[in-house]
């Protein structure tokens, strides 16, 4: 009796551990479960499966941003190369690293004013990737309670509030964002993000000869090819996105990494 009491205990323990190491990788990165959902672009509005994947916790610190540099001189603002980021590079650091009184005022601040190379870069330094716009998107469905509040009028027009605010001088730490279902703090409210695929919904058939291209997407007639006309929020998300080019570097646009299997 004692012996099989021992083993279901040691069975019990196993399969704990092995969902703890599953839903908690590391502690800066969080588990999202896969599943599917209607993207505001996609084909006929079908839902797009999303598979499991792992996602930061907080978007990246100017902090962490200041340690990739100092280990990859090529990214510091000093030395990049235009065309992997434009003029405004980092324009909030006064040289290639921060200064005693930009650390205490920014360390642990999102950084901004990154190219969707540098962040590409950092996270590749990290065993990680930029998240697809399709993951970002999914992620970002989630409340505080809800997996999926697309439906929550609140929580919609809370986005819609600090869509319409001014960007702050000075961004609050990353911490202050709210953490979501997720457990991914700051999705919605602190800054906007790269994404891996970040200009792919304008972006289709061969660009020379442009025989695939829907330019129905273009311009006012973005909504007759939208799955959801009334949302306002993913109309802007893929409006600035698809404003941007890979070199340029932005404000209030910073960056999280994503993996698909636990990276410590």
């Amino acid at each position: 009796m004692l012996r099989i009491t021992f083993i279901c205990i040691l069975i019990l323990t196993t399969f704990h551990l092995r969902l703890f190491a599953q839903v908690n990788p590391s502690p800066d990165m969080v588990f999202v479960g896969g599943g599917t959902f209607v993207p505001l672009y996609g084909s006929d509005s079908v839902p797009v499966k999303v598979e499991d994947f792992y996602l930061d916790a907080f978007p990246v610190t100017n902090a962490q941003f200041e340690a990739f540099v100092k280990e990859n001189p090529v990214w510091k603002k000093s030395q990049v190369k235009r065309v992997f980021a434009n003029e405004s590079y980092l324009k909030h650091w006064s040289s290639d690293t921060l200064s005693e009184k930009e650390r205490e005022m920014l360390d642990d601040r999102p950084v901004v004013n990154v190219s969707w190379f540098a962040a590409k870069a950092y996270c590749e330094c990290q065993g990680k990737s930029l998240p697809s716009t399709t993951e970002w998107e999914y992620a970002a469905l989630a409340s505080e309670t809800k997996a999926n509040a697309a439906r929550d009028k609140e929580f919609y027009q809370r986005i819609l509030d600090w869509y319409s605010k001014p960007n702050p001088k000075v961004l609050p730490p990353v911490t202050d964002g709210f953490k979501n279902y997720y457990g991914a703090h700051g999705m919605i409210g602190l800054i906007w993000e790269w994404t891996s695929d970040f200009n792919s919904a304008l972006l289709q058939g061969e660009s020379r000869a442009n025989e695939d291209l829907d330019r129905q997407l273009f311009c006012g007639a973005g909504s007759s090819g939208s799955s959801d006309v009334s949302n306002y929020v993913a109309y802007m998300r893929y409006a600035f996105r698809s404003s941007l080019k890979a070199k340029y570097s932005v404000s209030n646009l910073g960056f999280r990494c994503a993996s698909g299997v636990p990276v410590n």
